[in-house]
């Protein structure tokens, strides 16, 4: 499939360039060669080679020169040559490989709650009555030691009465009794100036805040240990929201949050991570991370309420690594590919390992060197041609051969195990799936050691072994993830063998929007069936089952 577009792309451009030179009285000049030519062939059509200059017998394009050494292996190792008048029509634009801080803002969502540790719970030290209540609404703001209700304890009196009465370490024993009945240390010293007769206490706020529950009313009765208030410190409010396992090598406390609600239209609050939860969450592949939002009073009120949701930006920022733009690489299956400037109108097939993702750039792991330059425009049209390249001079694939007994039964075996994984996603049987998946790593075994027995096995037979095991997947999302890695370099592994005669049939079907499932993944994304049941997406189950076109071989 992969060869059939990348003959309609550069087709795309054979057309007009085609006519280009026909319709130019004078012929374009041969590239310059600084090396011995060994031979010539067409840019477009690289099996038409000749011995010496002239023209396509197919398009009429000039024949680019082969530099010596260039050899038909360069060709299987994806080198393509074009004449300066194809980089042209191309439109070939480069890159340079070189270290440089690598942005990102991260968009994040969550909801704003209170600091835990400024939330406090008043409840009743000993049993009695509620006489008067200070404090009468939800909302109010109080401070430390403003007076919130008054209160009847026969148990109170009597401490109270010990109080005046004892001296000495009694008085001190009697004072502690108090404080362990509720009463601050003002109160206490303020007993032996209580008017005689006075059969109520105050219970004073023990922080200040804003009153977010009320649990009492006058007149009522309540027990030791009954919830009085519920108390909270606006001041300073917490961000909360998730992070999933590619964001955390960005993340780190100290970092800027910029934050939007629909409570403050036209506003923008901005806070800073102050912890990064280590408990990471194996059901939602997720952990939470905590930004601090400071929440001043303004007339009275603070500005940011308690509990609302907001919508949120992360500045990230890397410290310079190798980077190279996000259009200079293409993401085929498992692989990431670059095309390498070697000069000379030469581009140099390279499969790269890539790190994080910025908004601009990507950083490169491993696979190119600082200094090297990579296509940023008209690779998909070079990787097109390379594939033609390797078509038209590699060695039988994968797929032409035809499959012995032993190996079309193992092939059948690794076909139905992925039309099985692929149907049970796509009813949203997650009992199916686990079933299933749970032979997948002996099956995928023996399939991987056939295609090994074959000519040229493909690259993606390494993706394949470490997709192979899966786990008992508690959610479908999970399973939909397991099984993303699994079908993409399983799909690639299959996709040659359709050309063999003999094996067993199946069908490659085609998701255009896999990367709103799969986070992270390509926007594209296919999988396996077999028969004639109806299509069913495995990426989206029943909410979206019609979404899909069959891959024609």
């Amino acid at each position: 499939m992969k060869t059939f577009f990348a003959i309609l792309l550069t087709a795309a451009i054979a057309v007009p360039a085609t006519w280009y030179f026909i319709r130019t009285e004078t012929p374009p000049a041969a590239a310059p060669v600084t090396e011995k030519a060994a031979a010539y062939q067409c840019a477009m059509h690289p099996w038409i080679k000749s011995d010496k200059p002239g023209r396509c017998t197919i398009c009429g394009m000039e024949l680019t020169p082969i530099r010596a050494g260039h050899d038909d292996h360069a060709l299987l190792d994806g080198l393509v040559s074009l004449s300066p008048d194809s980089v042209r029509i191309l439109n070939v634009e480069t890159s340079v490989a070189r270290k440089q801080p690598l942005d990102r803002t991260l968009a994040v969502a969550g909801t704003i709650d209170d600091d835990a540790t400024r939330h406090r719970l008043l409840s009743a030290y000993v049993d009695g009555r509620i006489e008067k209540l200070w404090v009468n609404h939800v909302g109010e703001e109080i401070a430390e030691g403003d007076p919130m209700l008054s209160f009847y304890s026969q148990m109170l009196l009597v401490a109270e009465g010990d109080y005046r009465l004892l001296e000495g370490k009694g008085k001190e024993s009697a004072a502690i009794r108090l404080r362990q009945m509720g009463l601050g240390t003002r109160q206490i010293e303020a007993i032996p100036n209580k008017p005689l007769g006075t059969l109520t206490s105050d219970l004073d706020a023990p922080m200040t805040g804003t009153v977010v529950a009320q649990k009492v009313y006058e007149g009522q009765y309540v027990k030791q240990g009954d919830a009085l208030f519920e108390i909270a410190d606006f001041s300073t409010m917490w961000f909360m929201f998730d992070a999933y396992e590619s964001d955390l090598p960005w993340l780190k406390e100290g970092q800027t949050v910029s934050l939007i609600t629909a409570s403050l239209p036209g506003t923008t609050l901005v806070g800073r991570i102050v912890f990064i939860d280590p408990n990471f969450n194996e059901m939602t592949r997720s952990t939470k991370v905590r930004v601090e939002i400071p929440n001043p009073l303004v007339d009275g009120k603070r500005r940011i309420s308690h509990r609302i949701s907001a919508d949120g930006r992360v500045h990230l920022s890397v410290p310079d690594v190798l980077a190279i733009p996000r259009s200079a690489v293409l993401q085929t299956g498992p692989m990431a590919l670059v095309y390498v400037d070697q000069g000379d109108g030469a581009y140099q097939r390279r499969e790269i390992r890539i790190g994080r993702r910025g908004d601009q750039l990507v950083e490169v792991l491993d696979g190119l060197k600082g200094g090297e330059k990579v296509v940023t425009q008209g690779n998909l049209l070079i990787d097109g041609q390379a594939e033609i390249n390797r078509s038209s001079v590699a060695e039988p694939a994968t797929g032409s051969k035809p499959l012995t007994d032993l190996q079309r039964e193992t092939v059948s075996r690794f076909v139905s195990l992925a039309d099985a994984m692929a149907l049970a996603l796509s009813t949203d049987d997650l009992p199916a799936f686990n079933r299933a998946s749970s032979t997948a790593s002996d099956i995928t075994e023996a399939f991987i050691a056939t295609i090994k027995e074959r000519p040229n096995p493909p690259p993606a037979l390494m993706s394949l072994e470490q997709n192979k095991s899966f786990s008992n997947s508690p959610t479908l999302k999970e399973a939909r993830q397991q099984f993303h890695g699994f079908i993409t370099a399983a799909e690639v592994v299959l996709q040659p063998l359709r050309r063999t005669t003999n094996s067993p049939p199946f069908q490659v079907w085609e998701c255009p929007m896999v990367g709103e499932a799969i986070p992270g993944s390509a926007p594209k994304g296919r999988w396996i069936q077999t028969g004639t049941r109806p299509n069913g997406n495995p990426f989206f189950g029943k909410a979206m089952p019609d979404c899909g076109d069959e891959i024609q071989p």
